[in-house]
């Protein structure tokens, strides 16, 4: 079955979710990258203050992920997809007026929070309605991501030229429609009366050693995904040179959304005929060798500009691909551990660990880069190497216990 049969086969309020990734992805790519500049340069702000913005939205994002999972099991997904949209087009018209540090940290608090609470929300949507196709759903999923994180870099380029409030403008705008579009076509989901408190309900999770055994296995994988924004960046733009850094960059995500849109449904289902912990382990195993071929191009390519940034797109195809193999599965796997009630919780709790890993990986990626003076050599693609293939020894030993579930369908 392609792509289209596939989508075309969803429930409605599942393919509504997709297109909501799109264009929400979008949006936020299109302001996104230009942030730090508007920040430092139109407002005025050091570099430490911009820092310290940055940090702030992206706490305010990945460290309440759990407060958002936990608040869709309890009030319902369409409520909280429809609140965190809304947030969010507060969060990026407050960053379009600006003007003092009070009003910029305000708009990082909302776009972080509004994270927190739509993602774990949709993701729970789509894993109660997508029935026997979930795996498929969170398939299409990441596809839908990928374009749309591809699009918005190249529409804000376009859109700053014309000043970045403007930009800021209607990427409000864009989430306004989308909050307006779920409130009026996203179906509710009925809310199972709860019968412990939240404090009941995490200690429930908490308790879950399954489940934080498969977390812990696993949130290499978010972290190393996660490169293709640094590391492989910080190679591409280093293999080009400053003249061609731009164009360079954006191939990897040309490249990243091409054999997603290609490749992912079909991956998925040939993937979907192996057992779930050998398909992860495999996934992490392609990712983790993703990272070892441009030090490995240095050695094999001739050092031109031209021939070293090819060995950084296969890489990020390559990373690509083992994302496409792995990431499905997981997302479909998450709520297999809980109960359907908490199915929100449970992937919130593990986007939490996987965004407090990225938060830590990256850094410690960015030191090796600085003690080596070089994004090229052998250092970053070793240590992500080893994440990644400490991941996939993880999960194959969790799949060999017998511990990793098997598919649960939710109504």
């Amino acid at each position: 079955m392609g792509t289209l049969r596939i989508f075309g086969a969803l429930p409605v309020a599942v393919r509504l979710l997709l297109v909501n990734q799109l264009a929400g992805n979008t949006a936020f790519y299109m302001l996104i990258p230009f942030l730090a500049d508007y920040l430092l340069d139109d407002i005025g702000l050091s570099a430490v203050t911009v820092g310290v913005v940055l940090g702030v939205r992206n706490f305010s994002q990945q460290g309440l992920y759990l407060v958002g999972g936990s608040t869709a099991d309890r009030l319902g997904t369409r409520g909280v997809i429809v609140v965190g949209l809304a947030v969010r087009a507060v969060g990026f018209a407050l960053f379009a007026a600006g003007g003092s540090l009070a009003v910029v940290l305000l708009a990082a608090v909302c776009t972080g929070f509004a994270g927190a609470l739509f993602n774990p929300a949709v993701r729970a949507h789509i894993a109660h309605d997508s029935g026997t196709h979930r795996a498929e759903a969170f398939a299409l999923f990441n596809v839908f991501g990928n374009v749309g994180s591809t699009l918005g870099p190249l529409l804000g380029i376009a859109m700053v030229a014309l000043g970045f409030r403007i930009t800021a403008v209607a990427a409000a705008g864009i989430f306004a429609v989308l909050a307006i579009g779920q409130l009026l076509v996203l179906p509710s989901r009925p809310v199972e009366r709860a019968t412990t408190s939240v404090l009941g309900d995490l200690g429930e999770l908490v308790a879950n050693r399954a489940f934080w055994a498969f977390a812990v296995a696993l949130v290499g994988m978010f972290a190393l995904q996660s490169q293709i924004y640094f590391v492989l960046t910080l190679q591409a733009q280093q293999a080009a040179g400053p003249a061609g850094a731009a164009p360079a960059v954006a191939a990897l995500f040309i490249a990243e959304t091409v054999v997603s849109i290609l490749f992912q449904v079909r991956v998925t289902r040939l993937c979907g005929a192996v057992a779930r912990g050998r398909a992860m382990a495999l996934g992490l195993s392609v990712m983790g060798s993703a990272f070892l071929v441009p030090p490995l191009g240095v050695l094999l390519v001739p050092p031109v500009p031209a021939a070293q940034l090819a060995t950084v797109v296969v890489a990020a195809t390559v990373l690509a691909f083992g994302v496409m193999i792995a990431q499905p599965f997981v997302n479909e796997l998450i709520p297999a551990f809980g109960p359907a009630r908490l199915t929100g919780t449970y992937f919130g709790a593990f986007y939490l660990l996987a965004g407090l890993t990225t938060v830590t990986l990256t850094p410690l990626l960015g030191a090796v880069v600085d003690a080596g003076g070089d994004a090229l050599a052998w250092g970053p693609g070793l240590l992500c190497a080893a994440v990644a293939l400490g991941s996939a020894a993880a999960i194959l030993r969790l799949h060999r216990r017998g511990a990793v579930p098997t598919p649960v369908v939710a109504g």
